[in-house]
């Protein structure tokens, strides 16, 4: 058969070490999930058990015909005290490199999806002036043990998430409040001036943050790339698809501007950039509005296409390939997730026809997991997760998402 997408085309599910892990205890985001007050409506605890079950995990990838893995590199279980470095840490995500390709998985390594190390975040976490060359070196020594093996690099996931959520009203206001007092808390706690998360930052820290990030990016790449030249490397961004209704062009051009076009510039002298899709945003001519129509777990318009328009924005100001690293469904309803899966991949493949080169689809995300601050209760996961026994049970959308990437990956005879 004639393929829509390329050949080499990476299909994939993207997850996160935090969220599915599980006794992510050396983390920061640990610390503020049992810190008094906490944002975090429940502590991760043991997650998903991906930790010890990621090769049941990887045979579930395997099972639906994919071939690329996302996962994260938790920095804290590699270095959980500063210059202390856990080699059987390194040794597991060795093996799960491994894993991947035993299975003819691509692996995709993400080398911070937003926890870090508590020592890293006492020590004036991304804003210290040392945080680029720290970052660097977990990076190279990452490198050091697998790159050679590796499909593509990540460096940061979603350094604009907090531009997104405060731009959009995500959050109520009494969040930004409680989050003060966690962190000011966390840090008395650590006997320390100030205390931060990559997800977890002020309002009024926005764009040192944006500024420290960028810095560690770059640093991230060069140590990355030191090792090997020829490794696809890029930052991955939130990015919803923003629309113009009549007359709310400016509006939409203006949160264009302050939530991703920094990042997209960024991304101008890397090999991709990362697109991580849910939702489009309606813009009129007195703010956002929401038209009528199925809405997701979120509250938003359930929209195929925003997928694809968001993956033409971010091409057309980055001017560098697209890697779709997540893009899924808030929802209880899974046959929702197995009618919307394959409706977005054919306006991804429209959207590649006419010229926008996108690397490739990581679903987020295989199992049902913990959701930051909102704990367990959004699911997005293609597989449902027993909270007490841990068993996974695929889900239909599992299923649909399995039959869309046969549809469009070629037939090999043999």
């Amino acid at each position: 058969m004639t393929s829509t997408f390329p050949d080499d085309f990476l299909w994939g599910v993207a997850t996160a070490g935090h969220q599915g892990e599980g006794d992510n205890d050396r983390s920061d985001i640990w610390t503020l999930e049992h810190t008094t007050p906490s944002l975090f409506v429940e502590p991760s605890g043991p997650a998903c058990r991906h930790y010890q079950r990621w090769e049941e995990d990887l045979d579930l990838v395997a099972d639906l015909g994919l071939n690329a893995f996302r996962f994260s590199v938790e920095w804290a279980r590699v270095e959980p005290e500063r210059g202390v470095v856990d080699t059987a840490a390194l040794d597991h995500y060795e093996q799960v490199v491994d894993g991947c390709l035993a299975r003819g998985l691509a692996p995709v390594v993400t080398f911070n999806h937003f926890a870090s190390p508590h020592w890293f975040a006492a020590g004036g976490s991304w804003l210290a002036a040392d945080a680029p060359a720290l970052f660097a070196d977990q990076c190279d020594r990452v490198m050091a043990r697998f790159g050679d093996r590796i499909a593509s690099a990540v460096t940061l996931n979603e350094p604009n998430l907090e531009q997104v959520l405060q731009a959009g009203g995500k959050l109520p206001p009494i969040a930004e409040q409680i989050k003060k007092e966690m962190l000011a808390a966390a840090a008395r706690d650590a006997g320390v001036e100030r205390y931060f998360a990559s997800n977890v930052i002020p309002a009024d820290q926005q764009d040192a943050f944006q500024e420290a990030f960028t810095r560690a990016h770059r640093a991230a790449v060069a140590a990355i790339k030191a090792r090997r030249a020829d490794l696809p490397t890029g930052v991955s961004i939130a990015i919803l698809d923003e629309v113009a209704l009549p007359g709310g062009e400016e509006r939409r051009d203006a949160k264009r501007a302050a939530v991703y076009d920094h990042w997209l510039t960024v991304a101008r002298d890397d090999d991709f950039v990362g697109v991580q899709n849910y939702e489009s945003a309606f813009h009129g001519p007195d703010g956002e509005v929401v038209p009528d129509g199925p809405r997701n777990g979120m509250g938003t318009l359930v929209e195929p296409a925003s997928l694809a328009r968001a993956v033409r924005y971010a091409h057309q100001v980055s001017g560098v390939p697209v890697m779709v690293t997540e893009h899924g469904m808030q929802t209880e309803d899974d046959t929702q997730r197995a009618a919307f899966v394959p409706q977005a991949l054919e306006h991804l493949a429209a959207e590649i026809a006419a010229g926008t080169p996108v690397l490739g689809y990581c679903h987020w995300t295989l199992l049902d997991n913990f959701e930051w601050i909102f704990g367990y209760g959004p699911k997005l996961g293609l597989v449902e997760v027993d909270r007490t026994t841990f068993t996974r049970t695929p889900k239909p959308s599992a299923s649909a998402y399995a039959r869309a990437v046969a549809g469009y990956r070629p037939v090999v005879a043999g």
